[in-house]
């Protein structure tokens, strides 16, 4: 409550001065520079605008004093907060303007340095387009799926109802729905705000199994089956790992079940809840993919998949091996980065476990195309993915779609206040505190997520126009180049080296390089072990 304080003592004052008028005429100064502010503490409690303002009455219009002399103020920010800024500035100020609807163009060029290494971008054309379609979809479902779904080539990433409000979810749910995209669970389960929503919804099932798990948090047939049901559930995505923090698991205690949060993931209120670091249905390569194939028959045939953030090479080539082996073939892959992850993690895990998503992406997709399964599955990608840009890196690295978690937030208002597993974030979005969120208006955010996603993919249609090529699909390595450290560029093309197809099952890696010879052979489908005496391999 401290932060209605400065509006609290406002009020108090104005009221002082008005009783105090009849002792001297003074005070009615007084009383009309309180009332002032007072007057503007009903104003932003009353709005539904700000979600700051709602939560901050008259404390928070500094924020937006500060920000009408940002560019008088930009460069000392940048300067004193540079290894602080978990994100660009200006890659979020795109995402407002474009959730905003407002004008998102700049004077004066680029702000980036073009010089520095690392620096990337796509090569356009003489014979430019600007008659492209933004709303282009990617049907996911191989001839095993008997529910194949057209999916738009942007939605919203992983994102549990307990780590986000109910505000925030319904916010996110409606916005899909208007805009006809796609809205990931997290593995915290269907609450009533997917449901409310309506939107499509892509179940994401983790080591927890919220909302298909028996007593004993052990996976449970009958409920996973109840919940696929639901004609607003269009996807299956089993999560191995996430960007956030790959190979840990979680604890929510029991004092922060609330009984919603119990409804969704199927738990009791009265019992902490762990999410394991890893899956107790399965144990091996085989046994995972058999899995797949499980909840492909208990949903009658809707696209089932997994996500994972890239670890261990060879387990994930085990797993590539176990498909060949069963004939079993996933519908789709998400990669998540370890850049990616919108909450909160042990600092060693966000920084240093997992492999990024660039690389991680460019290896499953190499190691897909070797061993001739490429065309079957359908790959996603997730991880720090906001502006246009990163958007059609992606597709020309190889993926079909990407989700975001970290731009459909900034368009519900997220400020980075990295408040997130505090339970006070300041605009109403990871928490569950009933106050808090109330500031987040879910009517006006609802039309910000729509307005975000199509404005993005309008502004992806644009770039892909100018390199003249025809959609998402077209776009290769080839189209990007990247500045080095010596100065030169280079065709990403050079960077990002495509397997050969059934380069790995007809061993013809020299290519490659052992990078993928050596994992591949000391891959196995009934262990995600190495074979004895293979453990010392450099190629893991």
């Amino acid at each position: 409550m401290l932060r209605y304080t400065t509006f609290a003592l406002a009020v108090l004052l104005t009221l002082a001065s008005l009783a105090l008028v009849f002792i001297s005429p003074l005070f009615w100064i007084a009383f009309v520079f309180f009332g002032f502010f007072t007057l503007i503490g009903i104003r932003d409690v009353r709005q539904q605008r700000h979600a700051i303002l709602r939560n901050y009455p008259i404390l928070g219009n500094l924020r937006w004093i500060l920000e009408s002399i940002r560019p008088e103020i930009r460069q000392y920010l940048m300067e004193s907060d540079s290894d602080k800024e978990p994100f660009s500035r200006d890659d979020r100020s795109i995402v407002y303007q474009r959730a905003k609807g407002a004008e998102d163009k700049r004077p004066f060029g680029t702000r980036e340095d073009v010089y520095a290494a690392g620096y990337s971008w796509i090569t356009h054309s003489v014979l430019a387009r600007d008659d492209l379609p933004w709303d282009c979809r990617v049907k996911i479902g191989n001839d095993t799926c008997k529910q194949p779904y057209q999916a738009s080539i942007f939605n919203i990433s992983a994102m549990s109802f307990g780590a986000l409000s109910a505000n925030a979810i319904s916010a996110l749910n409606r916005g899909a729905k208007l805009g006809g995209f796609a809205h990931d669970t997290g593995e915290g389960g269907i609450s009533r705000y997917h449901r409310e929503g309506g939107g499509d919804l892509i179940y994401e099932i983790g080591s927890g199994y919220y909302g298909c798990r028996n007593e004993d948090g052990t996976f449970s047939a009958e409920k996973f089956a109840e919940q696929a049901a639901d004609p607003q559930v269009k996807m299956i995505e089993v999560k191995l790992s996430q960007g956030a923090k790959p190979g840990h698991g979680g604890m929510l205690p029991a004092s922060k079940i609330s009984e919603e949060i119990a409804e969704a993931r199927g738990i009791p209120m009265d019992k902490d809840c762990l999410s394991p670091a890893t899956h107790s249905k399965f144990s091996t390569p085989s046994e995972f993919v058999h899995f797949l194939q499980e909840l492909r028959e208990l949903s009658n045939g809707k696209p089932v998949g997994f996500k994972l953030c890239v670890g261990h090479r060879r387990e994930f080539m085990c797993m590539v091996k176990a498909m060949l082996e069963t004939g079993i073939v996933p519908d789709f892959i998400v990669v998540d980065g370890k850049e990616g992850g919108t909450g909160a993690a042990p600092l060693e895990f966000a920084n240093h476990i997992g492999m990024p998503l660039v690389e991680g992406l460019t290896f499953v997709v190499n190691t897909l195309v070797g061993a001739g399964l490429r065309d079957q599955i359908k790959i996603g990608a997730a991880g720090k993915l906001v502006t246009a840009f990163d958007l059609a890196r992606v597709y020309a690295l190889g993926a079909d779609w990407v989700n975001s978690a970290r731009g459909f937030m900034f368009a519900i208002g997220c400020v980075q206040a990295q408040a997130c597993h505090t339970n006070h974030c300041p605009v109403g979005i990871t928490t569950q505190d009933k106050l808090r969120q109330r500031a987040l208006d879910v009517q006006s955010k609802t039309v910000r997520v729509t307005n975000f996603h199509r404005n993005t993919l309008e502004a992806v249609a644009e770039m892909i126009g100018a390199a003249g090529l025809n959609g998402p699909e077209e776009l290769q390595p080839k189209h990007l180049m990247i500045r080095q450290k010596n100065g030169q560029t280079i065709s990403g093309a050079r960077v990002y080296l495509r397997m050969k197809p059934n380069a790995l099952i007809d061993d013809d890696v020299e290519i490659m390089s052992e990078s993928y010879r050596v994992p591949w052979n000391n891959a196995r489908t009934d262990s995600f072990r190495p074979f004895e005496g293979m453990e010392s391999l450099e190629y893991n």
